[in-house]
């Protein structure tokens, strides 16, 4: 019988607290990049909100996590004035 996983992180990940960085930096780069499109932004605005170069907006839109740590993306989401809130259960 197949294993059944909760994600596709849980898939991919070697362990669970892997796949768990790897879900919370997925979530966090889909508020970055919702909140980008919403203003209208280009990539080179965004680039210049978030504190990076065009071709690592690129890679955020692209969503290559392994490119980038929790601590940066908590930067970038606070540079464009979100709140960011961790709940541990």
């Amino acid at each position: 019988m197949a294993k059944k996983y909760e994600s596709a992180f849980d898939a991919i990940a070697d362990t669970p607290a892997e796949a768990l960085n790897m879900r919370l930096r997925a979530d966090m780069i889909h508020e970055i990049r919702r909140k980008v499109e919403a203003k209208g932004w280009t990539q080179k605005e965004a680039a210049e909100r978030l504190g990076i170069t065009q071709p690592r907006v690129s890679d955020l839109f692209r969503g290559k996590l392994s490119k980038f740590s929790l601590d940066a993306l908590v930067n970038m989401l606070a540079a464009i004035g979100s709140d960011v809130k961790l709940k541990v259960a």
